[in-house]
């Protein structure tokens, strides 16, 4: 329609804000995921493809390689036990390990996974501040030997930062994932054991579990309870002279260092980073069981309410005894800006009308192009141009208003192509005295593309299913633009079109609920309408109704607390409209992000039979729709490739629109470029819903 509403552009300030935010998280989510599967994914090392260096398989624990390539060995002295826990830090055992030492007033040497050290901050420096020792165990915990060189520096270096975020510190001890006695690091954990010499560390395993304690030993435990009564119970032992570290009984400097304020703020920010990936994992469970329980709700919704509808068809529609047939004249108004593409074909089809009695008034809302003559070199009496300069839609469809001379009106698009009984039936339902404005059925004309056949399953199964609905439960919330009937008492009543959203018809259609008036829908009333048809288009478009939606629902929020019909309008729509046209879009992106998340994280055939069931639902629910509609099933197909594209632009529409709501920014009006397609539905005869599509054109052609 109109650039009328062309307000000061729109910021672009808090959509980057919206990025950098999306961004971040979605690089902790990453990283979370990346750090718990690995975590989760611990098993036996592989068996060793070659033997240890013979300097090294002697048996004693500590292994120090030097730069050339020398290899030391060390143990600890008689009667002197080192005590080593592997993994954890663990919420559960690791306070009960260190209240067990404090007992026996021992101290021991904790070999931490830098991914728990991070989600666990505070027993990490419980550890270092009661004395004990800390070494590193990876970050992931993953079998080193079977890393590539990069994968081991980066698990060695974040378990670093990890130790500097929460202890303050660096250490010089580290003990390879998987590995037991000094002999198992053999193979390719002999490469990684070189790998983390090669950065200064000291390689510590454990003695067999055959040497006695008192000839002094190096005990590994972990942090479980297994571990816990292990421990307890060597702590016991009274021919054991000392428990100490693991560089305590080596005699050497201490191993763990203090790190610089560098070092300390790095591994602050690493745990800031893997604390939100974790924050929101566990919020992504809890919504997508909302946006699941949402997601199946709606069609069910749907399916339950539109049966419904199709059991009451007959109350308020012709062929009901206690109704007659409306067969006044009728006022049909097409407010219309550089509309050339479409004009005629609109017009034309409204003259091949079966109901007769027509006025036809054009509202040239100061178009640059040729609709005004286009529409006026069509010679009918029944058709009115009228001029103005540019003042926006809604202002048109007043101006059309004051030109009406027939008590009912019909509001149109210029891109809409009518069925020759389309305006008949459609104000039928008018009959009944309480009724104020009737919702027609709009389809798709241009669906030969792909964008167009999305477009089409979301007319069909969205917006038309939808009406059903709303007319069982008495509160549609929308009289499309495309095609829809009013009284006109009705519309003068509440102060004609509103200029106050861009939205005008869900505006115009939620004040008529709150004058008292009823709307209602008839899905034999036909109009072929012309989508857009390229993706920023659609983004306009849809961007457009989402933002006027969100400003309808303002602006007549105080219905909720309303009385009478107005009030049970309210109190159904509007939460309608918020829970499934802002809340599930917003939270349905969660879905499709935990599925990725689970097929690279996760268990992929759990994840992908989760999506494949939501899949079945929307099929099902759009194949009935589609029925409803006496549409061809054959359409089905594109569906499932409509969830990877067009419903994350869908997704994506709505978050701008919010954020662009709160942050109160004022939409301009976009409109799309417009080809005259929409009597492409007519053209293809045989395809479609209608049946009368072929007569339809040879009307049309007629003419």
């Amino acid at each position: 329609m109109s650039p009328r509403h062309a307000h000061r552009p729109e910021p672009r300030g808090h959509w980057l804000l919206l990025i950098i935010v999306v961004s971040a998280v979605a690089a902790a989510l990453v990283f979370e995921g990346w750090t718990t599967h690995e975590v989760a994914s611990l098993s036996t090392r592989r068996p060793c493809t070659s033997p240890m260096p013979k300097a090294a398989d002697t048996g004693k624990p500590v292994v120090r390689i030097g730069r050339g390539g020398t290899v030391e060995t060390a143990g600890m002295p008689d009667r002197t036990v080192a005590l080593t826990f592997d993994g954890g830090p663990d919420p559960v055992w690791t306070p009960r390990l260190l209240d067990l030492l404090r007992g026996h007033h021992a101290h021991a040497t904790f070999f931490l996974s830098g991914a728990q050290a991070v989600r666990h901050p505070e027993l990490v420096k419980r550890i270092r501040a009661e004395g004990h020792e800390i070494g590193s165990g990876a970050y992931t915990g993953s079998d080193l030997g079977s890393a590539s060189s990069p994968r081991t520096r980066l698990e060695l270096s974040l378990t670093q930062t990890a130790l500097a975020g929460t202890a303050g510190i660096n250490t010089k001890l580290v003990r390879l994932p998987l590995t037991t006695q000094a002999d198992t690091m053999c193979g390719g954990e002999w490469t990684a054991a070189r790998r983390a010499a090669d950065q200064g560390y000291l390689l510590v395993a454990a003695d067999r579990p055959l040497r006695q304690p008192e000839r002094g030993v190096v005990r590994q435990y972990s942090q479980n309870d297994t571990g816990y009564a292990e421990a307890n119970k060597l702590l016991r032992n009274r021919k054991i002279e000392k428990f100490a570290t693991v560089s305590e009984g080596l005699g050497g400097p201490p191993v763990n260092t203090p790190v610089s304020t560098v070092g300390r703020l790095q591994g602050e920010a690493l745990i800031q980073v893997q604390g939100i990936g974790h924050i929101f994992v566990q919020a992504m469970s809890w919504v997508l069981g909302i946006a699941g329980a949402l997601a199946l709700l709606r069609p069910a919704l749907l399916v339950f309410f539109a049966r419904a509808h199709v059991r009451r068809l007959q109350r308020f529609r012709p062929g009901a005894p206690w109704l007659r047939e409306v067969d006044e004249p009728v006022t049909v108004l097409i407010p219309a800006y550089n509309e050339e593409a479409g004009i005629g074909s609109t017009v034309r089809s409204l003259l091949a009308s079966t109901h007769w009695q027509l006025q036809i008034i054009v509202i040239d809302d100061g178009s640059t192009d040729r609709t005004a003559d286009l529409a006026t070199l069509i010679d009918d009496p029944r058709v009115l141009v009228v001029r103005q300069p540019n003042a926006g839609k809604a202002a048109a469809l007043n101006t059309g208003l004051a030109h009406a001379h027939h008590d009912i009106v019909v509001m149109v698009d210029a891109d809409t192509v009518f069925e020759p009984d389309a305006i008949h039936r459609l104000v039928q339902p008018l009959a009944h005295p309480a009724v104020g404005a009737v919702s027609g059925n709009t389809k798709v004309g241009n669906r030969r593309r792909l964008l167009g056949k999305w477009q089409h399953l979301e007319y069909v199964f969205g917006f038309n299913l939808e009406r059903r609905m709303f007319e069982v439960l008495e509160c549609m919330p929308t009289v499309p633009g495309a095609i829809g009937a009013f009284r006109r008492d009705a519309l003068m009543g509440v102060g004609g079109v509103s200029e106050a959203t861009l939205a005008e018809d869900t505006d115009l259609t939620m004040a008529l609920w709150r004058a008292g008036w009823r709307v209602v829908y008839e899905e034999t009333a036909i109009a072929w309408t012309e989508v857009p048809t390229s993706l920023r288009q659609l983004w306009r478009q849809r961007y457009r109704w989402c933002y006027g939606t969100l400003q309808s629902m303002w602006k007549h929020r105080r219905a909720l607390r309303e009385a009478g019909q107005a009030g049970r309008f309210a109190r159904r729509a509007l939460p309608y409209l918020f829970l499934f046209q802002v809340v599930l879009p917003l939270l349905a992106p969660i879905v499709d992000v935990f599925t990725l998340y689970g097929v690279l994280f996760a268990d992929p055939v759990e994840s992908i039979g989760v999506w494949l069931a939501f899949l079945v639902v929307q099929l099902l629910g759009a194949g009935y729709a589609l029925r409803l509609d006496k549409e061809r099933l054959t359409a089905l197909w594109a569906m499932p490739l409509q969830l990877f594209v067009y419903r994350q632009l869908m997704y994506l529409v709505i978050i701008q629109s919010v954020v662009s709501a709160l942050f109160g920014t004022r939409l301009r009006w976009h409109r799309i470029h417009r080809s005259g397609s929409a009597a492409d539905r007519l053209t293809a005869g045989s395809a479609g819903s209608a049946g009368s599509a072929g007569s339809a054109e040879r009307r049309l052609s007629s003419n």
